[in-house]
């Protein structure tokens, strides 16, 4: 008897999000949930600080960061029943503090305005499936192709969280002086590349729950150096405690951000300036977060046979009401997050990874000294070796056909090389349009991807 409450509960889950269906089970569902947040944790220490730029409270942010990405979370696991997760983006963020806030001198209440305009579009935009549309325009090789190039990113992005690839005025970059910075920089190289051969050899291994174990030995191990003084504490340049701080948030803080976007005086602010801020945040936003689906989707093989993802609508709505959401809490654009794809890797393939993945968020706001302890090079293995996962996908790019081959590797070079989703898109969009119809393939060309095209050298000609 004592197994009937369990066994219920399985039932609900098994109701709610089709796990059979979906070849997985509630073990395999919370590990990647737990894996994703993991290696999106970084997100509720680096965007408040980016945001306090623009004048923003630090605790308010974290608060309305954390809220953002639990509601826009549970939105996506309960409508469209996908292991993705959202958060306050990366880029937009420092969009909003340091050229909006910043060089053009506006209010963070006027650039939430902003967010919060762009976020209600979205929902427009969602609902007469004009984004759905745009995802189904985009050619499977294409798609192929930004899966790959996402994958170079995220690894990228690792290569640099660990401090593994640095600055090097000669070159633009360079690999770390492991012998000269071996305290800080060069020992965070070090334990990065032991957790990656460690979750590597884990997953090779069939080992369940691989990258989370790479996440955490790698974070332990961290640990260990810092006590026996291998690891030194230099929080100046950014190198902090690797001990987790016990702690808790001032709640009341939330009040500095909550609702101010409907504070936001215009006074002084030009509407065309204004529909260009707008506009910015719309177009990076849509086709990050288009990028994103594409890119996670064909890695966890959830596109059917003529490319398209099932429920794209539902999860399209969930990122729009996410960025409106944010906007109301006080925080930069919400959107779909690539490192979900640590999560995919790790076995997710429903919303109940996403449900754990944004109660967590909901709980660091309790623990946000906790969470925020976690260092970037304790998350850089499972970045490094899930963008090796994505970038499998470059075997189904039919290199035999140029026309389709070429714009989908301009595609995936231009990402991770200009540090942006959506210019890849961007790149490989025009590059497959010019391409097909200067070498006589036209007519497999959609109008959509006309239309994408020129709006794409419209916005490098004008925005």
């Amino acid at each position: 008897m004592a197994d009937v409450p369990i066994r219920k509960e399985t039932g609900m889950l098994e109701k709610l999000f089709k796990l059979k269906e979906n070849n997985t089970n509630v073990r395999t569902e919370v590990i990647g949930g737990i894996t994703t947040f993991m290696t999106m944790a970084y997100i509720l220490a680096v965007n408040p600080t980016m945001l306090s730029a623009a004048g923003m409270d630090k605790t308010a942010v974290l608060m309305a960061t954390a809220l953002a990405a639990f509601v826009g979370t549970l939105a996506m696991a309960l409508l469209a029943n996908y292991p993705f997760a959202l958060a306050p983006g990366m880029g937009l963020n420092a969009y909003f503090a340091y050229t909006v806030c910043g060089a053009m001198g506006y209010s963070w209440q006027v650039a939430l305005a902003a967010v919060l305009a762009e976020g209600i579009i979205f929902i427009i935009l969602s609902l007469t499936n004009v984004r759905e549309a745009i995802f189904n325009a985009i050619p499977l090789t294409l798609k192929k192709g930004v899966s790959v190039g996402i994958g170079l990113f995220i690894a990228f992005i690792g290569l640099q969280g660990a401090n593994i690839v640095v600055d090097n005025p000669s070159t633009l970059l360079s690999y770390v002086d492991f012998a000269g910075e071996i305290h800080t920089k060069g020992i965070c190289a070090i334990l990065a590349l032991i957790g990656l051969l460690i979750t590597a050899i884990l997953y090779i291994k069939k080992v369940k729950g691989s990258i989370l174990i790479g996440i955490i030995a790698t974070w332990i191990l961290g640990m260990l150096c810092q006590a026996v003084g291998i690891y030194v504490v230099d929080a100046e340049n950014g190198f902090y405690s690797l001990y987790p701080a016990l702690g808790m948030t001032d709640l009341s803080s939330i009040s500095l951000t909550f609702g101010q976007v409907f504070k936001a005086d215009f006074t002084g602010v030009s509407v065309l300036n204004f529909i260009v801020i707008l506009f910015a945040f719309l177009f990076v936003d849509i086709f990050d977060t288009l990028g994103t689906l594409i890119g996670v989707a064909t890695k966890a093989d959830m596109l059917d046979k003529d490319g398209k993802l099932p429920r794209i609508k539902q999860a399209l709505l969930a990122d729009a009401v996410a960025t409106s959401a944010g906007a109301v809490f006080g925080t930069s654009t919400t959107t779909t997050f690539v490192e979900s794809s640590a999560g995919v890797g790790a076995g997710a393939r429903t919303g109940l990874a996403s449900v754990v993945t944004g109660l967590l968020f909901l709980v660091s706001i309790f623990l946000s000294p906790i969470f925020c302890a976690i260092p970037s090079f304790a998350t850089a293995p499972a970045l490094i070796f899930v963008g090796f996962l994505m970038i499998t996908a470059v075997v189904d790019i039919d290199f035999s056909d140029l026309t389709e081959a070429v714009p989908a590797y301009l595609c995936l070079l231009s990402m991770p090389l200009m540090y942006s989703i959506s210019e890849g898109i961007a790149i490989g969009v025009i590059s497959y349009v010019i391409i097909n119809v200067v070498c006589g393939k036209a007519k497999k060309v959609t109008p959509l991807m006309y239309v994408l095209a020129i709006l794409f050298i419209c916005k490098y000609i004008f925005l």
